[in-house]
């Protein structure tokens, strides 16, 4: 059984839709991060950054096992059950350079858009464009590599599992503010509907229930 700490965001559902896709058994923890339970001295002590997600493996190597950072615990998962993420070589090479570069690019700057334009107390235009123009060069980068391959690692992998719940509800958002370096997108919005069709994506994306 693993304990999955989590909150409505891309990053908890990415957990969720790994957990789903595996066929993991377990169980949704809510941690409420606009009232701070992040910062919570019993979460510390399973997430050290205060963020979520975070995973407890109640049957990990010697005794239950604490994760967090989601890029780790998709690489955990995979490992653990053998499933989207190749052992060696290419396939294992390419998951991993694109779950780092969602990590690297896609988080940080569509969260920063995100908060530029519907959090931030004061509209700053530059702060805007800076992060609308890097989204949309992202979207590019996306886009181009899924002319190419079926999958961002080529087969279904960690790669997409962490990159869908960030670019399926901004890509919308992006192509407004950057419609002459985004426009149609169509290799990513085909890679959006196939991901989003999957069963278990669908039920990762409803996690954690609330009410």
């Amino acid at each position: 059984m693993i304990d999955l700490y989590t909150w409505t965001t891309p990053n908890g559902r990415k957990v969720s839709i790994m957990l789903e896709e595996c066929g993991l058994e377990y169980t949704a923890h809510a941690i409420n991060i606009g009232k701070g339970e992040q910062f919570a001295p019993e979460f510390l002590k399973i997430s050290p950054n205060h963020r979520i997600p975070a995973i407890v493996d109640q049957e990990g190597d010697g005794g239950p096992l604490a994760v967090f950072e989601s890029g780790a615990i998709l690489i955990y998962l995979a490992e653990k059950t053998g499933k989207f993420l190749a052992p060696k070589g290419r396939q294992r090479a390419q998951a991993l350079e694109w779950l780092m570069w969602q990590m690297g690019g896609v988080g940080p700057m569509f969260g920063q858009l995100n908060h530029f334009i519907n959090t931030a107390p004061e509209k700053i235009p530059y702060a805007t464009d800076r992060y609308a123009s890097e989204a949309a060069r992202l979207v590019g980068v996306m886009d181009k590599r899924l002319g190419e391959a079926r999958f961002l690692g080529g087969d279904y992998s960690v790669a997409d599992i962490i990159t869908y719940p960030w670019i399926a509800p901004a890509i919308d958002l992006i192509a407004a503010a950057k419609p002459d370096m985004v426009g149609e997108a169509a290799n990513t919005r085909r890679w959006i509907a196939e991901v989003g069709a999957r069963p278990a994506v669908q039920r990762g994306m409803a996690v954690p229930k609330l009410g």
